[in-house]
């Protein structure tokens, strides 16, 4: 299967080998090696000097932390939406009591500093400003040093959370020059891990909140992870095959280098984008802002999105999923391993699934068309 979706990404062999080693304890010696060797390449694709934690959670599991950890109940937060996923780290502070404002831009947009600003403004006391990095439902890179200097040009002591889930390792993170406090990420999409790593970076005002917040906290407690951090440990049992096949992701992309794997993942963000625009689809994203992780499309007319990724699926063995408007949009990701054989490989099935459908032969299931 040639697997296209924004998450988990493809494993490379050399990932999929370290997992399958047996297993250890999480108390001794060679857990602790494990731990320590994944401490720089974290720090290093995430743009910090810091340390960057380790839990075992899904990316949502850690944006939870990232709130909850440097929040209180009745907190003002201004939460900055771009697609689903904004909507959703804007979910989750609300159901811990934060008083939340949301400022939502069309699909495809980016978020305007301009918006951003008048945000804070109408909410002086605001402790936290929640943004996306990379909006996976709708292809859009948020410009996260504007946004940031922008809020900080009206609140400076506001903390700023940033969901960076599908971008850290795909596209650069600096989160101590732009001034980023929490930065998240995942296991499962740049990094070339495996699904059950949330990772979590904390800047010294993200600590100094840390210390002050009263949201409930008890596996999330990033206190806890840090002082079992350094010693190489983690408070609770860890997902340790992830965390090995993490460590080959890492090695892998340090290996290739960091500058490399993004002209990489801006490569064939572009091939895809031509690609799709030859075939009839229309570009969620606007160019200036289109990911280099993911892109989403809206479908030609006349074709709807769910048979479309079923024929995909079941006769050319590629597998993409629905964007923001279901049945009207699909979303094909680009990030992680893939090279350009996957890519023409996953648009000449698209071309060929596309005429399936509208030729109505999607309904035979033993019809399949030749891929180029």
């Amino acid at each position: 299967m040639n697997l296209r979706v924004p998450g988990p990404t493809p494993l490379p062999p050399a990932v999929r080998k370290a997992m399958a080693e047996p297993m250890i304890g999480h108390r001794g010696d060679e857990f602790q090696r494990l731990m320590a060797e994944v401490r720089s390449p974290l720090r290093a694709a995430f743009g910090t000097a810091g340390d960057v934690l380790v839990l075992t959670a899904s990316g949502t599991g850690g944006l939870e932390a990232a709130v909850v950890n440097t929040l209180s109940p009745g907190d003002k937060v201004v939460a900055v939406s771009v697609g689903v996923f904004g909507r959703r780290f804007a979910a989750i502070a609300e159901a811990f009591g934060a008083q939340v404002t949301l400022v939502e831009f069309p699909p495809g947009q980016p978020a305007d500093a301009g918006a951003v600003e008048a945000a804070l403004q109408a909410a002086p006391d605001a402790k936290a400003l929640l943004l996306t990095h990379n909006e996976t439902s709708t292809g859009v890179v948020n410009d996260v040093p504007t946004l940031v200097r922008a809020a900080r040009g009206v609140s400076p002591d506001v903390l700023v959370l940033v969901d960076g889930v599908s971008s850290v390792g795909a596209m650069p993170m600096r989160a101590d020059k732009w001034g980023c406090d929490v930065v998240v990420a995942a296991s499962q999409k740049g990094l070339m891990g495996p699904p059950g790593l949330a990772l979590i970076s904390v800047s010294p005002r993200g600590w100094a909140a840390v210390e002050q917040a009263r949201m409930p906290r008890f596996y999330w407690d990033l206190r806890e992870a840090r002082r079992w951090a350094d010693r190489n440990e983690t408070p609770f049992t860890p997902a340790i095959g992830a965390l090995r096949g993490l460590h080959a992701g890492l090695r892998l992309l340090m290996t290739e280098g960091l500058d490399a794997a993004f002209a990489r993942h801006r490569r064939l963000a572009r091939m895809v984008r031509s690609g799709l625009a030859r075939l009839g689809f229309r570009l969620v994203a606007e160019e200036a802002c289109a990911s280099p992780s993911v892109t989403a499309a809206w479908v030609p007319d006349g074709v709807s999105a769910g048979p479309l990724i079923r024929v995909l699926a079941e006769r050319y063995k590629v597998m993409l999923v629905q964007g923001h408007e279901p049945n009207r949009t699909i979303r094909v990701a680009h990030m992680g391993w893939v090279d350009e054989a996957d890519i023409h490989g996953a648009l000449a099935a698209v071309e060929s699934a596309l005429a399936d459908v509208k030729e109505g032969r999607d309904a035979n299931p033993d019809y399949r068309r030749p891929v180029a």
